[in-house]
């Protein structure tokens, strides 16, 4: 078989995911149930707590409202800007590289050399490995083995920012909804069976991305989530029933 159809052989495979991009979409998978989670626990807490105070559709529907585009806003510019580092770093890294190939290549390529050879590969293997890498694309080579980049997959901010905004709205509209559409009586036990079904899909979900144990996540993510709204509404209560709000 020649090379260019050795190469073709092992280019097609598109239903089987290489590591990187799993890893990748794994990580934006994790992240999504993360900002669903805080959306759920967040609006939730708010709008409890506002319903413990006052019985009024208007005011429990503002402070929702309120509580959800925030908080949208707040992940997205928090996402926005962890990202925007991590992005600025590797470019750093990706610039330090190429200056470091372009002033000793030699010196690059003996170094990688040594690299694979510390991978358990011969002396005269890992001279060879490096220097046909290093022929194809000796950018590329000496990023993924020495920083684990690739440069055609550097991280974008504004994707995070709309997955954390996104994740964090559809997350945050459940308990709104449950907690405006019943007759006042239902709200806060509807609301709370809402929230804990949402609560315990986002940790299930979660445990099985970052192989953990499902029940122990799920129960420290369910009753975690059933505190803040209990300690909200709690407060709410106290309040109303003082006369303060």
């Amino acid at each position: 078989m020649s090379t260019a159809s050795a190469e073709s052989s092992f280019a097609h495979h598109d239903d089987e995911p290489h590591a990187g991009s799993l890893a990748g979409r794994l990580n934006w998978l994790r992240a999504g149930v993360l900002g669903a989670n805080d959306g759920i626990v967040s609006v939730a807490a708010i709008v409890v707590g506002v319903a413990g105070a006052s019985t009024s559709t208007p005011v429990i529907l503002a402070a929702g409202s309120a509580a959800l585009v925030g908080g949208a806003i707040s992940m997205a510019l928090g996402e926005y800007v962890s990202v925007s580092s991590q992005r600025d770093s590797q470019h750093a890294l990706i610039e330090k590289e190429r200056a470091e190939l372009h002033d000793d290549p030699a010196g690059e390529l003996t170094e990688l050399a040594g690299m694979y050879q510390n991978q358990g590969l011969s002396a005269e293997t890992a001279k060879q490995v490096a220097l046909e890498l290093t022929q194809r694309d000796a950018l590329k080579a000496h990023l993924a083995m020495e920083l684990n980049i690739d440069e055609n997959d550097v991280v974008s901010p504004w994707s995070a920012a709309g997955a954390s905004a996104l994740s964090f709205l559809l997350g945050g509209i459940l308990p709104l909804l449950a907690i405006l559409l019943p007759p006042e009586p239902a709200r806060i036990p509807i609301t709370f069976i809402v929230v804990i079904i949402a609560l315990a899909a986002t940790g299930i979900t979660g445990a099985i991305l970052g192989g953990a144990r499902v029940v122990r996540a799920t129960l420290r993510v369910v009753i975690g989530g059933v505190l803040a709204l209990a300690a909200t509404f709690l407060i709410g209560s106290l309040l109303g029933t003082s006369g303060i709000a």
